[in-house]
C-alpha cells in the first residue's frame, strides 16, 4: 500500500494533540531579512519581540480565545529565550496584571524593554520553559539565552525548574548544531512529551527547531500530507497536530474506553461462533 493512501486508525489514550506556534517577530528576524550577517551581530543577544511582533501575539491570542483553544490547553510548554517566552505568556496568559492581585504576574511591566503591561497568571495554563525546543544552537548570538535567574524576575509565574544550570552551557559562539543534531534533539523533546500526563498541550518555539524536527517525521504520510506538516512557519503562525504513541512510550490508561460485560452474560459474536464451528467441523 502506498504511504498514506488510506486511513490510520489509533487508540485515543495514545495520542496527543499539540499546538505548534513560532514566536512573534523578532527584532533579529527584521534585521536578518535585510542582511544574514545581522544574525552574528552580538547586540541581537536573545532578541526580543518588536512592536508588529507584539501585535501578532495579540492577534494570535485573540484567534485562540475565539475558536475555543484557550479553553481546552492543559498546559504550554515554551523554550527558554526572551522572544518566545514573551510570546507565550501574551498568547496563553492572563489579562493584565495589577498590583494587590493574589497570583503572581506572568511577566513583569516593560520585560525586555517591551513597553507592554505587566501579564496576569489568573485562569491560564501552566507555563514551564524546556530547553530541548530551543532554537538551532550555535553561533548567533540571537539564539543565547540569558540567565535562567533573570527570566524568573521578568516571567514570576513561568516553570523554569525543568532547566539543570542558571547559565547557558548548550549555546556556543564558534561550534553551531548541525541539522541532524536538530532534529534528533527535536526527536528526544517528542519522546519527553511521552512522560507528561497532559493531552493537549501548546509548544511556542521557532521556526528552525519545528522545520528540522517536523521533517525528521510524517514519512508514513502522504507526500502531500508531509509537505504541509514540514514547511517553514510564519512569525506567530499555530499549527495543531496529532502525534502517536508508537513505542508505547506512555503509561497512560485510556479515560474513555469500556470494557463491557458489566453485569456479565452470553455474548458469543456470530462471525466468532462461525469460526468456531469450522473449527471443530474439521476437514470433510
Amino acid at each position: 500500500m502506498e504511504n498514506g493512501s488510506g486511513p490510520s486508525l489509533f487508540p485515543l489514550h495514545r495520542c496527543k494533540t499539540l499546538h505548534l506556534v513560532r514566536h512573534g517577530q523578532g527584532i533579529h528576524n527584521v534585521e536578518g531579512a535585510k542582511n544574514y550577517k545581522a544574525y552574528m551581530k552580538p547586540e541581537y543577544f536573545d532578541a526580543q519581540l518588536t512592536p508588529l511582533g507584539w501585535q501578532q501575539v495579540d492577534n494570535l491570542r485573540k484567534h485562540v480565545r475565539e475558536c475555543g483553544l484557550s479553553k481546552r490547553i492543559e498546559l504550554v510548554i515554551t523554550s527558554p529565550l526572551l522572544r518566545t517566552l514573551q510570546t507565550a505568556v501574551g498568547v496563553f496568559g492572563g489579562e493584565g496584571y495589577k498590583d494587590g492581585m493574589d497570583v503572581m504576574p506572568l511577566m513583569v511591566e516593560n520585560a525586555g524593554n517591551s513597553e507592554h503591561p505587566a501579564i496576569s497568571s489568573l485562569n491560564c495554563p501552566p507555563i514551564i520553559a524546556v530547553e530541548l525546543c530551543r532554537e538551532h544552537l550555535g553561533v548567533h548570538p540571537c539564539d543565547s539565552r540569558r540567565n535562567i535567574s533573570d527570566y524568573q524576575f521578568l516571567f514570576p509565574a513561568v516553570n523554569f525548574s525543568l532547566i539543570e544550570t542558571d547559565e547557558d552551557i548548550l549555546w556556543e559562539a564558534d561550534v553551531r548544531e548541525t541539522i541532524e543534531e536538530v532534529a534528533a534533539r527535536g526527536m528526544k523533546f517528542m519522546n519527553w512529551l511521552w512522560t507528561r500526563k497532559e493531552k493537549e498541550i501548546a509548544i511556542v518555539t521557532h521556526n528552525g527547531f519545528l522545520f528540522h524536527t517536523l521533517n525528521a517525521l510524517g514519512n508514513d504520510c502522504h507526500p502531500s500530507m508531509k509537505k504541509e506538516v514540514s514547511t517553514h512557519f510564519a512569525n506567530c503562525e499555530l499549527r495543531s497536530m496529532i502525534i502517536v504513541d508508537g513505542s508505547m512510550t506512555g503509561s497512560d490508561l485510556s479515560t474513555t474506553d469500556y470494557p463491557g460485560k458489566i453485569p456479565p452474560g452470553l455474548d458469543l459474536p456470530s462471525d466468532v461462533a462461525d469460526e468456531k464451528f469450522e473449527k471443530e467441523k474439521g476437514p470433510n
